[in-house]
């Protein structure tokens, strides 16, 4: 063979081979994307989505690796939700996964073929996100950890608490879906108590130190959480605030009373993120939302924390301490 066809053969040999891995580089699928939606800020919601990530990561999906997340935060203005759904939906995700009530509803209003992927507090059937649980039907499914059923129980056991009361305090935002349910479950179980219920409403921007201040102007007996992913990144500050009042406050699940709150009765919320991210996972491997039934908690909790007890200055009732699924010291 002649050096000049030998060159030319290795040359186009060594181009050969610099192709492949550009040819297979080319074939390899997309990597598929999430969006992740909620009214809330970033901070205050790092362990919520380090538990979806657990999820996703037990389906074999790790962000950056083989994965993207889009995230959006409407910081506190719920009002924003409707436009970054519409946001995430334009660039076409493979799934949406809507963190609480008021982006569950937002991101089900903005598609009816993207997948979603729902963390609520609310009654998924009455919000109408899904058909019913066990079949839900159309786009969505997720998880439901229905507190806005509770409302009557966390009175009960607040009051045990604060037994000579006669009024208590619920501290809701009325433009949260669950809040009108939750409060109608509330004014049932003060009915049966004999209390007064005092509302006090938190909106857009609202500063919560001087909402806590003219909670403590009414003086109630004791103060009730309603969920709100605005007070879930903020646990706690609402601790402090309701230690430096001195007002036993009864949360809506385990992270509050983690966070320096006295006491809550619910489900934890990492668990029900965790299994929305294993949902994700399992949508992106190709099951559809219709076929995968809503999950809800297999138990209810509650959980006393103790040193804020001691900051209250309150003696906890054993009969109480008795029903603690968990004591914090």
């Amino acid at each position: 063979m002649r050096r000049r066809e030998l060159i030319t053969l290795l040359g186009g040999a060594a181009a050969s081979s610099l192709l492949w891995p550009l040819a297979a580089r080319a074939q390899q699928p997309a990597m598929p994307v999430i969006g992740f939606l909620r009214a809330s800020t970033a901070a205050g919601s790092a362990h919520l989505l380090a538990a979806l990530h657990r999820g996703l990561s037990e389906l074999g999906f790790v962000e950056g690796r083989n994965l993207t997340i889009e995230y959006r935060w409407a910081e506190g203005q719920s009002a924003r939700l409707p436009a970054l759904a519409a946001d995430l939906v334009s660039r076409r995700v493979a799934v949406i996964v809507a963190s609480a009530s008021e982006a569950s509803i937002a991101a089900k209003a903005a598609t009816s073929t993207i997948p979603i992927v729902f963390v609520t507090a609310a009654d998924p059937v009455a919000s109408g996100l899904v058909a019913s649980l066990n079949r839900p039907g159309g786009n969505a499914t997720g998880v439901s950890y229905l507190t806005s059923a509770l409302g009557a129980k966390r009175l009960e056991l607040v009051h045990q608490v604060a037994p000579a009361a006669k009024s208590v305090a619920v501290l809701m935002n009325p433009s949260n879906p669950t809040s009108a349910p939750f409060m109608r479950d509330v004014q049932a179980g003060a009915q049966v108590l004999g209390l007064q219920i005092l509302v006090t409403t938190v909106t857009n921007g609202d500063d919560l130190e001087s909402v806590f201040a003219h909670l403590a102007e009414q003086r109630p007996g004791a103060l009730i959480m309603s969920a709100d992913p605005r007070f879930t990144a903020r646990a706690a500050q609402i601790a402090a605030l309701a230690a430096r009042h001195a007002l036993p406050v009864i949360y809506t699940t385990r992270e509050f009373a983690e966070a320096g709150g006295l006491m809550s009765w619910g489900t934890s919320l990492t668990e029900q993120y965790r299994l929305a991210g294993a949902y994700a996972g399992r949508i992106l491997k190709g099951a559809k939302p219709a076929d995968l039934p809503v999950l809800l908690p297999d138990k209810y909790e509650l959980t006393i924390n103790l040193k804020a007890a001691k900051t209250l200055g309150l003696d906890m009732p054993a009969k109480l301490l008795a029903l603690a699924d968990e004591v914090i010291e």
